[in-house]
């Protein structure tokens, strides 16, 4: 029996897919963007100095995309290499972890220009990645419907 070719059947991504996808980052972004902006308006200590709301809208945006950026490649590398400690504080090193990769996206943001600061890693960088961390997923569960 001779294997008949498929047409259009080459493992990748379909566009209706790869949409998807695309759609579903930006929307994970922008919330991330508008946490962000929340997270300037209510915690003391995270500031944002912007002259004008269109520098404010990149700025937010392209922190969102670098505090993505920094959970994705380091959060697992730290959770492999920090088990035991998350074992051993049933999961409340997580509230330190986030806290300092928070306070890493605001250095990174301040290396690159951007006027985004974090002044210190207690209260302002616990808070603020723990208010990121719930107004994203709050806006993710109303924004992210399929």
């Amino acid at each position: 029996m001779q294997a008949r070719a498929v047409p259009g059947g080459g493992g990748g991504v379909t566009p209706s897919v790869a949409m998807g996808l695309l759609t579903g980052s930006l929307i994970r972004l922008g919330s991330t963007a508008v946490a962000f902006w929340l997270a300037t308006l209510l915690i003391p200590g995270i500031t944002l100095d912007t002259a004008s709301a269109g520098e404010a809208v990149v700025t937010l945006v392209v922190v969102a995309a670098i505090f993505g950026v920094v959970n994705a490649v380091l959060q697992p590398i730290v959770k492999t290499v920090g088990c035991g400690f998350y074992l051993l504080t049933l999961g409340l090193i997580a509230l330190v972890v986030n806290g300092l990769l928070f306070l890493l996206t605001s250095w990174i943001a301040g290396e690159v220009g951007l006027p985004f600061h974090v002044d210190g890693f207690w209260p302002e960088a616990v808070l603020g990645a723990l208010f990121v961390g719930i107004v994203t997923w709050l806006l993710g569960t109303v924004l992210d419907r399929d």
